[in-house]
């Protein structure tokens, strides 16, 4: 087990942790949470030797393999799959190995090795390389590319799936969700479940706390409290504590009145009887966590916007894509104030697509779109955080954009976001991430905007935020559009749920906690017709002469999938009868009569059908892949 005794840690001049204990058993899952700057990531470092107690002992089993997710990605030209296989370090001895015993003729210690690498399924490591890559996003198609050609998002994507793919005792996640899209994380989610190690997790996303977690690690006060139960069993217990203080007790209540009046003023008011109901589920949560939150340093609001025209945006028949191909078609919709929509969708299937239509920053390449008059769009993207000005600090930021305010209006503002005294003076170019991405969220809600759409708002951002945001946005006036891995604050701020699927955007038939579900039968379908059962008709749907082309398109790839289906059956039988073969081969060579002097050329023989065979089978699982990503590919050209 992991034992940490009365250990002490610093980092420069502060001291993060004083007479910490802890002790981690065999197959634990623990989140580590805590704020910002209190040490978790400086507690990995200590696990991985890079940092040094400065008091007290750290006790890990000497036999435990420790993995982690390494912060860069080193240059390489090697193809992404081989990259990837590269995490599994005792397949790629082994590998090593057999081409030396193979160069010397040594036949006995190839034939151990071999049967080593039958014992760790190597023969199955291109698989389960392909598969890690498949649940990150990763298409078939793409494995072979340079771990170059990638960008910064990806080349993380892949040093995560490199990680997973090793062999562990203790894994070391900091963040593994923050360039992770919904599918991913969901994906991820699984895995982490299944995982039979020890698993210590640092994250900011609660549901995925929640999912695969089952004791929380609160870092408070230089002390390791840990918590017994998932991130939602640490807040109602960290909250039955702090509730008993009365400044915390105080700030609950008129929050919860502030929601109260929200449902008894519009609760009768049809067009406001779905967010009535969804203040009522918030109310539900916040009289639980809302004072293991009262340290919060983050409180801020939405302005009311100067005009809230009905409707904002109207959309009809809109298309839009890249080089004049569509990635989106036959979009009909119209944004009024109060609307609450959370997008849902594939990686690639065009969310962000259509947040840069709504956002003007791509033009449609057909149909309409009918901004009013006084429409003020407030954008938040990540390409927006590169944009800052290195050199500049947040006040110098927000002066720009407010020229006309008074410094210390503009201090009291940005103290709301965390930037409070020097912090609001420093350089952008030393901020954080998370900071960074608070800088632009607070210049965007300066704007007040009468349509908000944010894409991927909490990457980087901490538990703190994440609530101080959903807080804020459950009270905006005007419309909301959301893309994020974060399904607490999906389920928070969205009243309507959009898929985007197949080229089109319609509303999703079910909740948040249906979407895994959809998503598993949209990966195992092979009818083009079950998802499109899952979407109930809307004013999205196309015309009469969109749906003689769509049934033109499923037609065209019912035809295009007769083959594929034979191609993908006879891949099947054949992977049976070289499983079959392969098994055959290792047991004629578990016989002790095969490593005789006199049977070395049999051997030598069997070794070499080995290597025919699993080479064949290597490949055939490859092409086999292929077909079942054309299938899939075929699938998603039809709605």
């Amino acid at each position: 087990m992991l034992q940490l005794q009365a250990l002490s840690l610093r980092r420069g001049p502060h001291l993060l942790l004083e007479g910490a204990n802890l002790t981690v058993y065999p197959g634990q899952k623990v989140g580590l949470v805590g704020p910002n700057g209190c040490g978790k990531s400086s507690l990995f470092a200590l696990l991985l030797g890079e940092l040094h107690a400065d008091a007290g002992e750290v006790i890990i089993p000497p036999a435990w393999e420790i993995a982690h997710v390494a912060q860069h990605t080193p240059r390489t030209d090697r193809p992404a799959i081989e990259f990837v296989l590269d995490g599994d370090v005792e397949l790629r001895r082994i590998q090593l190995a057999l081409a030396r015993a193979e160069a010397r003729g040594d036949g006995v210690h190839q034939g151990e090795l071999l049967g080593r690498l039958e014992a760790i399924g190597g023969y199955e490591a291109q698989s389960r390389a392909s598969r890690l890559l498949h649940g990150l996003g990763f298409a078939p198609r793409d494995e072979q590319r340079p771990v170059n050609s990638y960008s910064g998002g990806w080349r993380m994507r892949l040093a995560l799936a490199r990680t997973l793919m090793g062999r562990s005792d203790l894994l070391l996640l900091d963040e593994p969700t923050n360039h992770l899209d919904l599918d991913a994380v969901i994906w991820l989610e699984g895995w982490l479940k299944a995982y039979r190690g020890t698993l210590l997790l640092i994250s900011h996303d609660r549901d995925f706390l929640d999912a695969v977690t089952g004791q929380v690690l609160h870092v408070e006060g230089r002390r390791l409290n840990l918590y017994p139960g998932n991130y939602s069993a640490f807040e109602r217990q960290r909250a039955e504590r702090l509730a008993q203080q009365q400044a915390a007790h105080e700030r609950q209540q008129r929050e919860i009145a502030h929601v109260r009046s929200f449902v008894e003023r519009f609760r009768a008011k049809a067009t406001k009887a779905r967010q009535a109901q969804s203040r009522l589920k918030a109310l539900e949560r916040m009289e639980l966590i809302a004072p293991a939150h009262v340290d919060s340093p983050f409180q801020f609001e939405l302005g009311a916007a100067e005009s809230l025209p009905r409707p904002l945006l109207r959309l009809h028949g809109v298309a839009a894509g890249y080089d004049e191909r569509p990635v989106i078609e036959g979009v009909t919709i119209s944004l009024s104030p109060g609307d609450r929509i959370g997008l849902l969708g594939r990686n690639g299937a065009g969310k962000s697509t259509f947040i840069k239509i709504l956002a003007g920053e791509l033009a449609p390449l057909s149909g309409d779109l009918e901004p009013a008059q006084t429409l003020r769009v407030g954008y938040f993207a990540q390409h927006q955080i590169d944009q800052l000005h290195p050199t500049d600090s947040p006040l110098g930021h927000l002066r720009r954009q407010d020229p006309a305010a008074t410094e210390q209006t503009l201090r009291d503002y940005l103290g709301g976001f965390g930037f409070d005294g020097d912090r609001a003076l420093g350089a952008v170019a030393a901020l954080s991430g998370g900071e960074k991405a608070r800088l632009v969220l607070a210049l965007l809600i300066r704007q007040r905007p009468n349509l908000l759409l944010l894409d991927e708002p909490t990457n980087h951002l901490d538990l703190e935020m994440r609530l101080a945001l959903s807080e804020a946005l459950q009270d905006f006036d005007g419309a909301l559009v959301l893309v994020s891995h974060d399904r607490h604050l999906l389920r928070l701020t969205s009243d309507t749920l959009l898929l985007v699927d197949r080229g089109a955007v319609s509303p999703f038939d079910g909740d948040l906690d249906d979407y895994p579900a959809w998503l598993a039968g949209r990966q195992a379908s092979r009818d083009p017709e079950t998802t499109r059962n899952m979407q109930r008709p809307t004013s999205c749907e196309p015309g009469s002469n969109d749906r003689r082309q769509l049934r033109r398109q499923a037609a065209q790839a019912r035809q295009m999938l007769q083959p594929l289906r034979q191609q993908e059956k006879a891949l099947e039988r054949r992977l049976e009868a070289l499983a079959a073969r392969r098994a055959a081969i290792e047991q004629a060579l578990n016989d002790p009569g095969l490593y005789g002097t006199d049977a070395k050329a049999r051997l030598f023989a069997l070794l070499e059908e080995q290597r025919e065979v699993s080479a064949e089978l290597e490949a055939t699982e490859g092409t086999w892949l292929q077909v079942n990503e054309a299938i899939e590919q075929a699938q998603s050209g039809t709605s």
